[in-house]
């Protein structure tokens, strides 16, 4: 069990609150809170903002940045990094994936290792990549403009304003995008219908 897990825990009880009622509070389901308690799953930092303001404590308090109690590892102790990270909406033609103009937001989320590159998040739309990837999901990709072969990469198509995340299989010199979700038809980059790989899908978060 994480320092993460035992302090929400901790502050649910010392506020008479069971895992059903802490659910119903943040509006995810019971079994989301019964994963973060056990440290299988780790919360959202939105997630974590929202307890520390249902337990009228800081973030930090939640988190073990700057305080901790007896036999509590900190955050950077236990192995977690907090990365602050930009949301991109959507993306202006001929402009760097972080231009301003493309940025609609920020998240803080959490990794076991600080992780390398420079990273963005996509909110995902449709049910082409379940149950991979489900409608409603956020993706942290990091941006470069090659990725292997079986890989999940975010990518924009054509002149379209919004990136599509597909598996990357390469045929000769053309680039297949397939979906997971097999309703679905793969779609062929070349030049006749052409696109660039943004980055390569490294992290999947969704509520259960």
């Amino acid at each position: 069990m994480s320092a993460i897990s035992e302090n929400i825990k901790f502050y649910r009880s010392k506020n008479s609150l069971t895992q059903a009622q802490l659910a119903d509070k943040l509006n995810v389901s019971e079994q989301a809170v019964y994963n973060w308690e056990r440290g299988t799953r780790i919360p959202r930092m939105g997630y974590i903002e929202k307890m520390a303001k249902l337990f009228n404590i800081e973030s930090p308090d939640i988190l073990k940045v700057n305080k901790q109690p007896t036999n509590m590892k900190p955050l950077s102790q236990s192995g977690m990094h907090a990365v602050r990270i930009p949301i991109i909406g959507t993306i202006a033609c001929g402009t760097p994936i972080l231009a301003e103009q493309n940025i609609e937001g920020y998240t803080t989320e959490l990794f076991n290792e600080k992780p390398d590159g420079t990273l963005f998040v996509l909110r995902c739309q449709g049910d082409s990549m379940e149950p991979k990837i489900p409608d409603g999901a956020t993706v942290i990709v990091r941006e470069q403009p090659t990725v292997e072969d079986d890989e999940i990469a975010a990518v924009l198509v054509d002149d379209n304003t919004e990136a599509t995340l597909k598996r990357i299989k390469h045929v000769g010199k053309q680039v297949m995008l397939m979906p997971e979700n097999k309703k679905y038809d793969p779609i062929l980059l070349n030049e006749e219908n052409p696109g660039r790989i943004l980055g390569k899908v490294i992290k999947v978060s969704y509520d259960l």
